[in-house]
């Protein structure tokens, strides 16, 4: 089994049905079995070989979707770019790679030229409706000229992607997937029943992040029909599912707020969407509650997972956000291990501990990456007896739920107690003049740290810091309130996945820190 195994499938089964929707451009299997082989060809008459680096810096098309496939078809290996990126650090993972060859479209040409300038041995492509810029050879043209090769059929061992993480906690590191992981998450996903035989799939979250890229491979394996819009917005997703009856969708909380809460929400039709699946951060609970009233015929599935783990490791089904199962509080969790997944939470010394005791998030699986590229000390922290040692901390209760408490670098230990972030933001998400919260450590002078909070306010509402406070005060122990409440109306900084960033929000407090010390 490799990635490309779902369209050489579709080939035989189905040829004639719908693949791909951008826009008004459809293409049916054949043509993107034919598009995917022209692509191949293409790629090695540019010099592409067997587990060469060809970098994707692109918004959502089907070009994009195309371009996961015909590397795969050519033998080499994608490293999809995070659009959110500044050029140096585009560049810096560039050159960490040591890509061949790097693909952008018209949002991103310009950079493109820059980069590859910056890094001559670099062959630019172009993969827009447009001609591009001169320096770029043109996606299109090239795939006209080429014939159609056969697939390279890479082994599941084999390197399929360079999937660099966001980078919320330092500097990005390069996840190794193989065929095999990413293929082995499809597989997992299709058994917990997320996608049925007909799912039509709205790509919304951006393309070049693995929390799609979970969706997409189950759509290539099985078969499913891809709606693509470019980028996240609520007014693009509502006239996707409209248009073309979307019935899965796959979307961040940060997205969910945004959809839910938008001016214009419920003024197209969205029978057709029947489940959503979100993940990639923790969700609060007034959101869920939210989101959940306002589409009552949408069955909300929570993933938790990352990069490393390709990425799905557990799933909370639709019943347990309702009845019996929200009744033991199941909605605040991450679910179960999906099947072919173990987890478990584990002490500083990687031991097992008790149900219901906090400690770190380990798991196992076919799933688990390779390594991070060319980063044996790093890899080797992280992959301990063949466990994932992912830096959350959380707990498992008697009935293998799993409920995650912190990122292990986002906990707060404020005089000797332990503060975790996501208890206290979702306390804050309750009060009603809140849109957006983190909470985060900052320097204390007799506590060590204390506990500061950043909201965004809904517009021309007033709010008092100290009601705030004392809002908090009267939901959970003192000691875990925020000491100070930082009032904003911009939107908070998010990583291309949509996480909130922390570490940027911390920057300055302890950057002064460091200067008064």
């Amino acid at each position: 089994m490799n990635v490309t195994q779902g369209l050489r499938r579709m080939l035989q089964v189905d040829p004639k049905g719908i693949a791909t929707i951008d826009g008004d451009r459809r293409h049916t299997w054949a043509q993107l079995g034919d598009r995917v082989g022209r692509l191949a060809g293409a790629l090695q008459n540019l010099g592409i070989k067997g587990g060469d680096r060809v970098a994707v810096l692109m918004l959502n098309s089907d070009r994009y979707l195309e371009l996961y496939l015909g590397i795969a078809w050519a033998g080499a290996v994608i490293v999809p770019t995070n659009t959110r990126w500044s050029v140096i650090e585009i560049e810096d993972s560039l050159h960490d790679c040591r890509a061949s060859m790097l693909v952008v479209d018209k949002a991103f040409a310009a950079m493109g030229v820059q980069l590859a300038k910056a890094i001559p041995s670099m062959t630019l492509v172009y993969a827009d409706d447009d001609a591009g810029p001169a320096e770029a050879k043109n996606y299109e043209a090239l795939i006209a000229a080429a014939k159609p090769i056969d697939d390279a059929m890479r082994k599941p061992e084999d390197l399929a992607g360079i999937f660099y993480t966001g980078g919320t906690t330092g500097r990005s590191k390069g996840v190794m997937l193989s065929h095999n992981n990413l293929v082995t998450n499809a597989l997992h996903t299709l058994a917990e029943g997320l996608f049925p035989e007909g799912s039509i799939y709205l790509h919304a979250a951006p393309m070049f992040h693995l929390a799609n890229g979970a969706a997409m491979f189950v759509q290539l394996l099985s078969g499913g029909r891809n709606v693509i819009i470019r980028s996240f917005t609520p007014e693009g997703v509502m006239d996707a599912v409209q248009a073309e009856k979307v019935n899965v969708g796959l979307i961040v909380p940060t997205m969910i707020q945004m959809l839910v809460d938008h001016p214009s929400f419920g003024s197209r039709d969205m029978s057709s969407l029947k489940r959503i699946l979100y993940g990639a951060s923790p969700i609060t609970e007034a959101l869920l509650e939210r989101a959940m009233k306002k589409l009552p015929h949408v069955a909300f599935h929570q993933l938790y997972g990352m990069t490393e783990t390709a990425p799905c490791a557990t799933h909370l089904p639709w019943r347990e956000h309702t009845g019996e199962g929200r009744a033991k509080g199941r909605h605040r969790g991450c679910g179960r291990a999906i099947i072919g997944v173990e987890v478990r939470i584990v002490d500083v010394d990687h031991k097992p501990v008790p149900p219901n005791t906090v400690g770190e998030v380990a798991i196992r699986g076919n799933n688990v990456m390779m390594g991070y590229w060319e980063r044996p000390e790093e890899t080797a922290k992280a992959l301990i007896g063949g466990w994932m040692h992912t830096g959350d901390g959380g707990y498992m209760d008697d009935d293998g739920y799993f409920y995650l408490v912190d990122r292990i670098k986002d906990m707060i230990v404020t005089g000797g107690e332990n503060v975790y972030s996501i208890e206290v933001e979702n306390v804050l998400a309750q009060h009603p003049a809140v849109v957006q919260c983190a909470v985060v450590g900052i320097p204390h002078e007799r506590w060590g740290e204390a506990v500061h909070a950043i909201i965004v306010r809904k517009p021309n509402v007033a709010v008092d810091p100290a009601e705030v406070i004392a809002f908090c005060k009267e939901k959970i122990a003192h000691y875990k309130c925020p000491r100070t409440v930082d009032v904003r109306d911009e939107p908070l900084p998010l990583s291309g996945a949509g996480k909130i960033l922390k570490r940027e929000l911390r920057k300055p407090f302890w950057e002064k820190e460091k200067k008064t010390a």
